[in-house]
């Protein structure tokens, strides 16, 4: 049966206390929208429409997809009239409704969900909740059917002592939803359009309501407010460190682990605490992560070691190499196989290759670094002349002296050696010394400056 999907993100989240429209607030990295829109992108459905009003530009700028339809809700009347906006352009057999603010839903709770949705019966999600304070209930008939929802503020007393909570997400057979919405009424304590009285009104119309329940119901939950979000932010990293031990990496601190993005990873993977992966990460067999790193759109290969207080962007690591503590790899950092770089070593767009070395303090951008080269202590490249980026070649088996400047465009050729302190601005040969320093000079006599006294 096709499928159509509106997710409702209208709202201003007044409790944030924010600029940010409040489905724009992130969890894991990610808007908690964009936490849905992924979700719903899943279920593979024939079009997914996001109903948006308060800060509609900001929203619709910062999700923009061409497989995105944004409606705009001029007016916030009601979970109701925000489904209404959509209608116009709805014709699948089934439509699922979600919310932009409860991002930890999952797609198989929400596949379980549609597979209960026939011609005479839509599904409701429902929760059952310790204190459901805030949640509609789900009032059944003494036989356990689905009559209605009554929203909490329109609740009796004895309707506010059921625990069974309504998520608000739904799915309904779509020839039924343009009749539903159209009798629906603002009646009520709020004066606002409620979905939820379609339930009454499919009741009435003789379809049963079936309903379905979450694993978890953190899946459910939503985020009005900054302490909400955070529940849900510590909830999802949970989630997410079970899942990766679950593949065979070791966490030393689960509770100290943070996944903003997509990680593929290996067996025998350990990671230290407070590591924080970003993007797209890739982390082979046997990679090893200590603590305090922060690793983003990155490949490790096997074996490779990250130590303390590294950070990766864009960068690869290959099979055996290592870097860091405090090493920071920039897009376009590749080391080879074995390869080596140290504390307060930082490389952008340089390839390092098999067995190379760069042991501490030093610059390495727009490089070209043979196998088994080893860098001395303060070399840098100098490849940027204010205006243009210029490439440093380094052939196999060079050894570039401690505090050497390498003024780009330069290459030094196989086994070239160049002396400490040198100011390298011309091509080197292969075997040959480089020395580009001014010769020492000893002044005898020479006596330091004192202090003027007042």
């Amino acid at each position: 049966m096709s499928l159509d999907i509106v997710i409702l993100a209208a709202g201003q989240g007044t409790r944030m206390r924010s600029a940010l429209p409040k489905v724009l607030h992130p969890v894991a990295g990610k808007a908690m929208l964009g936490h849905v829109i992924d979700t719903a992108r899943k279920l593979e459905p024939k079009s997914i429409h996001v109903v948006i009003g308060h800060g509609a530009e900001t929203v619709r700028e910062r999700l923009a997809a061409e497989d995105l339809n944004f409606v705009l809700q001029a007016e916030q009347l009601g979970t109701g009239h925000a489904v209404a906006q959509a209608l116009p352009q709805l014709s699948a057999e089934r439509v699922l409704i979600l919310y932009g603010d409860v991002p930890l839903i999952e797609v198989e709770t929400l596949q379980r969900l549609l597979d209960k949705v026939r011609e005479d019966q839509l599904a409701l999600l429902t929760v059952e909740l310790e204190d459901p304070t805030g949640y509609g209930r789900i009032v059944r008939d003494a036989g356990g059917v689905v009559k209605a929802i009554v929203e909490h503020k329109d609740a009796t007393a004895e309707q506010r002592t059921i625990r069974e909570g309504n998520t608000g997400i739904l799915a309904v057979p779509g020839k039924r939803l343009t009749d539903w919405l159209g009798r629906l009424s603002n009646d009520n304590a709020q004066g606002e359009y409620y979905l939820t009285d379609v339930i009454a009104m499919a009741v009435a119309d003789g379809l049963v309501v079936a309903t379905e329940n979450p694993h978890d119901a953190m899946e459910v939950q939503g985020a009005n407010d900054r302490i909400q979000l955070a529940e849900l932010e510590r909830h999802y990293q949970k989630r997410a460190a079970r899942r990766l031990m679950a593949q065979g990496v070791t966490l030393l601190d689960p509770a100290r682990f943070d996944l903003r993005g997509e990680a593929t990873v290996g067996r025998d993977v350990l990671i230290d605490v407070n590591v924080i992966l970003e993007g797209k990460v890739v982390i082979e067999d046997g990679v090893q992560i200590g603590p305090n790193c922060v690793i983003k759109d990155s490949i490790l290969r096997r074996g490779a070691v990250v130590k303390a207080n590294s950070h990766l962007e864009g960068a690869e690591l290959g099979a055996g190499a290592d870097c860091g503590p405090f090493a920071r790899l920039r897009p376009g950092a590749v080391l080879g196989a074995n390869a080596h770089v140290g504390n307060f070593v930082e490389l952008k767009n340089a390839v390092m290759g098999e067995g190379a070395k760069a042991g501490h303090l030093a610059y390495l951008g727009d490089a070209e670094i043979g196998a088994r080269t080893n860098i001395g202590a303060g070399t840098i490249t100098c490849n940027y002349d204010g205006a243009n980026k210029f490439r440093t070649v380094m052939g196999e088996d060079v050894f570039i002296g401690s505090n050497s400047a390498l003024v780009a465009p330069v290459t030094l050729g196989d086994g070239a050696t160049t002396g400490a302190g040198s100011i390298i601005t011309q091509d080197v040969p292969a075997n040959t010394l480089a020395v580009g320093r001014a010769k020492q000079r000893n002044i005898e006599g020479w006596k330091r400056p004192v202090k003027i006294k007042n």
